[in-house]
């Protein structure tokens, strides 16, 4: 079933300042392509809803996650969730360019972040990018993540793939989405999608961004400079 030109992104928001959730629903609700699907205070609150959410088959493709909250901030909240559901994205929000928060969101298993006083078409341009899978990283950012990144210690970890994986992390990391991998590979969506989860327990990755990022640094695929 087709919603315009592409399938509906189903959308949970955590922010625990309702001013900032209510303007995020009110704007997100707007967009043909988004439908919010939840909405939670809290890191806790939101993997209570996201479990019942899971048990009557509506699992949220994308999660806009506020970074700073309490108890439980959204670092720790991303960190269970990926752990929890492989194929949710979790695109960051936070109210500061803190290399260090966004750093550790994307090592948490985030896919991406957008700051709060972006424009709210960022907030869901980032959401659209995650849901295809398309990587969107500050260069310092990918930097510092692709030296911390630690994976099973073998002397050459990528031969725990298969061919096909191989093949699938070398699109991942050359920033394709699902739908155009499955495309070139002639598989379906959801076979990329299954390969993508297989590839990051593997590599003991927790997100597509790391997987990208380990492919790069153990020269899988090589990246073309962009001009500045």
């Amino acid at each position: 079933m087709e919603h315009g030109r592409e399938e509906t992104i189903g959308v949970f928001v955590v922010d625990d300042h309702e001013v900032v959730r209510r303007g995020l629903l009110a704007f997100l609700g707007s967009e043909p392509d988004i439908d919010v699907v939840g909405e939670a205070e809290g890191g806790a609150e939101a993997l209570d809803l996201l479990a019942s959410m899971e048990s009557e088959g509506r699992r949220p493709d994308v999660i806009v996650m506020d970074l700073q909250m309490a108890p439980i901030d959204g670092i720790e909240t991303t960190r269970r969730v990926r752990a929890l559901y492989d194929d949710v994205e979790v695109v960051a929000l936070t109210s500061f360019a803190e290399k260090e928060r966004v750093h550790a969101a994307v090592q948490a298993g985030a896919s991406g972040y957008v700051l709060k006083d972006s424009d709210a078409d960022d907030v869901a341009a980032a959401i659209r990018a995650a849901h295809r899978g398309e990587l969107q990283i500050d260069p310092v950012v990918a930097r510092r993540l692709m030296s911390s990144l630690h994976t099973a210690r073998d002397d050459d970890p990528s031969s725990q793939l298969t061919s096909r994986e191989l093949d699938v992390l070398r699109l991942v990391a050359a920033g394709k989405p699902n739908k155009q991998i499955a495309a070139e590979l002639a598989i379906s969506e959801r076979t990329a999608r299954t390969h993508v989860s297989r590839i990051l327990r593997k590599l003991r990755l927790s997100s597509r961004t790391q997987a990208a990022l380990w492919a790069v640094r153990e020269g899988l695929v090589e990246v073309e400079r962009a001009p500045h």
